[in-house]
């Protein structure tokens, strides 16, 4: 059974405090976004009779995307509101230079800090159900083999009639009884997951590890995805692609990058499929053998661990419209795992070069100017956002750390049953996967990835938040 923790146990603040994150956007900024308004008011068209509605995270306030899916034949017809965040902020004003500060918003098992003040990114930007909000609209079809067709990108407003949660449409799903506005997303979903697989992307179905509070305390929980969290991640990559269509041809914006992955990675993920007894047929591409592997099976959580190696090198580029950005080769441009051009525009209330890129998207596809704060700003943006993405990987890993080593303080020389994720390197132990509670940690030892083994806790420090094993 795994253990549970009084709240008073585990002090995230400490975490916050060493990261220099909290919630002091100054006066200025909060003045900003306490008073927002829309500045396209009298510039949107109105879509407030279609019944859009929300999947996110049930605790979730900071609503990015809303969606009404259509059967179109045997094709589809996506819209896709996504919050109009840069209506809301003032270019270059006290709140958009506070967001180039921070990038995004950073997450704590206790809380969040957000990327923009509370009044706005949980209030007037969000899109909270039975609310007009502004939103930028991406209406895009999709025709029967699973390809776009069409793409509109336009400033609009809406009314979301409903929130759900992933665990809650799966299981409607499953039922037979999805809302009329979904009920043709996992027809969807699942086509446009085929589509990616013959495009030769790479997704990796790692559960996620979740510090979470409850009535009792603090518990740890493995939460594996659900099918609503691909169908819904459909989503967000079709207009992300659609996004990095848009601005690379245009030469102008700003693109979610990886390069390929090395071969030398390859071949090492081949050859512990190999040492793990799992067959790998000749001529299937990366990303299928990863799909069909078995979810059930230790081999197949060390052999999606490993392949996280294939995803190294993930960057941002910024167009600046010249010729020589136009003149940048495509492999340059593209994101290697998705297996084409992307970007980020789904989650501007959450992350900060969601807000420039629409609206690149949004003036080249009127035909218009880019407006010049975006101009100014692109060429500054990558080296904010990957400083964002550290931070926010950081502060992830040292909430899950801490609340690892507390859980496990009292239970040091006990024994658990454990899969070895990945080998020894030179930088650190090999990583093993205990069950329960559900732990990711080092241990001792020349151990090999996949095997089942015994392993002792040797110790576990919430001071250093560290938790370390060795073989029973």
């Amino acid at each position: 059974m795994t253990r549970f923790l009084f709240a008073p146990d585990i002090d995230f603040a400490g975490i916050r405090d060493q990261l220099g994150v909290d919630e002091s956007y100054g006066d200025d900024a909060l003045a900003e976004a306490r008073d927002s308004v829309d500045r396209f008011a009298d510039a949107r068209e109105d879509h407030t009779g279609v019944p859009f509605v929300t999947i996110d995270p049930p605790t979730s306030r900071d609503l990015d995307q809303a969606v009404h899916l259509a059967a179109d034949g045997d094709g589809f017809i996506v819209d896709y509101a996504i919050a109009d965040v840069a209506a809301l902020v003032i270019p270059e004003g006290a709140l958009d230079q506070e967001s180039r500060r921070r990038g995004s918003t950073v997450y704590f098992p206790d809380g969040s800090v957000p990327l923009h003040p509370r009044e706005l990114s949980e209030g007037s930007g969000s899109l909270l159900p039975e609310r007009v909000r502004p939103c930028v609209l991406w209406t895009i079809r999709v025709s029967g083999d699973g390809t776009v067709a069409d793409v509109q990108v336009r400033r609009s407003r809406i009314r979301s009639v409903a929130r759900f949660d992933y665990a809650g449409v799966s299981a409607d799903a499953a039922a037979g009884r999805l809302h009329p506005s979904i009920a043709a997303l996992p027809a969807f979903g699942e086509l446009r997951q085929s589509v990616a697989m013959d495009r030769g992307a790479v997704e990796l179905d790692l559960p996620d590890q979740q510090v979470s509070r409850t009535e009792a305390g603090w518990r740890l929980d493995l939460e594996p995805h659900t099918p609503a969290d691909m169908w819904n991640s459909q989503l967000s990559l079709l207009a992300g692609m659609c996004a990095g269509t848009i601005m690379a041809e245009a030469g102008i914006g700003l693109l979610r990058t990886l390069p390929p992955a090395d071969p030398e990675a390859v071949e090492d993920l081949r050859a512990a499929a190999k040492a793990l007894g799992v067959e790998w047929p000749d001529g299937l591409a990366v990303g299928r053998f990863l799909a069909g592997l078995p979810g059930d099976r230790p081999s197949t959580l060390a052999i999606q661990s490993a392949a996280s190696g294939l995803m190294r090198g993930a960057n941002y580029l910024a167009l600046d419209g010249s010729d020589e950005a136009r003149a940048i080769p495509d492999d340059k441009k593209q994101h290697a795992a998705i297996a084409g051009l992307y970007a980020h525009v789904t989650a501007p209330l959450r992350r900060l070069g969601d807000r420039f890129a629409t609206e690149v998207c949004l003036a080249v596809t009127a035909g218009r100017e880019v407006p010049d704060w975006v101009m100014r700003a692109l060429p500054t943006l990558p080296k904010i956002l990957r400083s964002a993405d550290t931070l926010g990987a950081t502060a992830d890993r040292a909430g899950i750390d801490l609340a690892e080593a507390v859980i496990l303080a009292d239970r040091v020389g006990e024994r658990f049953d454990a899969v070895v994720m990945s080998a020894a390197t030179e930088r650190k132990p090999a990583q093993v996967f205990i069950a329960d509670p559900p732990v990711v940690a080092g241990c001792e030892g020349d151990l090999r990835p996949g095997t089942r083994l015994e392993v002792e806790l040797a110790a576990a420090d919430e001071v250093t938040r560290t938790v370390g094993f060795r073989p029973a």
